[in-house]
């Protein structure tokens, strides 16, 4: 599936612009608050793949799935994709913790983020996903059950 749309003028829009138009449209907290989390992402890894799926949700990818930045009316939700296998020091994951597989940050209008934990877990989560990759290609699977 293409994640990207047609402009007015014809031209494909850029996941990366995708998101910027999101941000843009919301006028509010959750804006400020989707794009200081894009930007503490960019910064944790600058090597960082943005998409846009299911519908206009903005992912972050490196060697897999990071996160996605999901806005809601009350909550601006951060889902980590291999969450659970994260250590979280900081205690930053505070929903979908039942889960056995993702985590996620909500974040409501006024709380501050704790930048120097998020850029943590960013890295650590990248560090999960290329050391699984690497893992993966150096057992060498087999061609055929």
């Amino acid at each position: 599936m293409d994640n990207r749309t047609s402009g007015s003028n014809g031209e494909e829009a850029s996941p990366s612009k995708l998101i910027d138009a999101k941000i843009d449209a919301l006028d509010d907290w959750r804006g400020e608050t989707l794009a200081r989390i894009r930007k503490l992402i960019r910064q944790a890894d600058p090597e960082v793949i943005e998409e846009v799926k299911w519908r206009g949700v903005p992912v972050w990818e490196h060697a897999g799935i990071i996160c996605t930045g999901e806005v809601y009316k009350a909550v601006v939700k951060t889902t980590f994709a291999k969450g659970a296998s994260l250590e979280d020091p900081s205690g930053l994951f505070n929903s979908s913790l039942e889960g056995n597989t993702r985590r996620a940050i909500d974040f409501h209008e006024g709380e501050e983020i704790d930048e120097e934990a998020f850029i943590a877990l960013i890295r650590a989560a990248v560090a999960l996903n290329t050391t699984a990759r690497t893992g993966a290609r150096s057992r060498g699977k087999p061609k055929s059950a």
